[in-house]
């Protein structure tokens, strides 16, 4: 048999049940061909968009632990009773700030790590002191000194903490 034209352009016509069958040989491979690759460029996409993510989330966490300090200085300045009832005043307006903050934290997946009453981890807590109690367990937390925070799954900063000795 001949090659014809259709439509489109030449188009091989199998001479025999061989020419066929080979030829539905290299069909079959050009379409295993087509998935693997559609396969490698479906995980590499992926891979990307979970560099990115993570990126993305290293960036924010640098940005968030820089200002911590901030919000620790302004919690500790609301522990402080203020002198007058003027001073109440500004002490209601900086606690509204301080709520908007936090809030701000949370939308941004950032959580405070509870510390009082838990065992001591080191994984989320830093000792600064061991106080003999007889009135907690061992190892109990009994004071946070400073505020600790994780990101999603990610430790942004651990506690400062006070913990119990027997």
């Amino acid at each position: 048999m001949d090659n014809t034209d259709d439509i489109n352009g030449a188009t091989e016509v199998p001479e025999s049940p061989a020419d066929a069958a080979e030829l539905q040989k290299e069909r079959d491979e050009y379409y295993d061909r087509l998935l693997r690759k559609t396969a490698e460029f479906d995980n590499y996409r992926k891979r990307v968009e979970r560099e990115r993510h993570d990126l993305a989330d290293v960036v924010a966490a640098d940005v968030i632990r820089d200002m911590l300090p901030a919000l620790d200085d302004l919690e500790r300045a609301l522990q402080v009773p203020p002198p007058t009832e003027e001073a109440e005043a500004y002490r209601k307006g900086f606690e509204i700030i301080r709520k908007q903050w936090l809030e701000l934290l949370r939308k941004r997946g950032v959580t405070p790590i509870e510390t009082l009453g838990q065992d001591f981890d080191p994984r989320y807590h830093e000792a600064i002191a061991h106080e003999a109690s007889d009135a907690h367990r061992d190892g109990e937390v009994i004071g946070e000194i400073r505020r600790g925070y994780m990101l999603r799954d990610r430790l942004l900063r651990p506690s400062m903490v006070r913990v119990a000795k027997a």
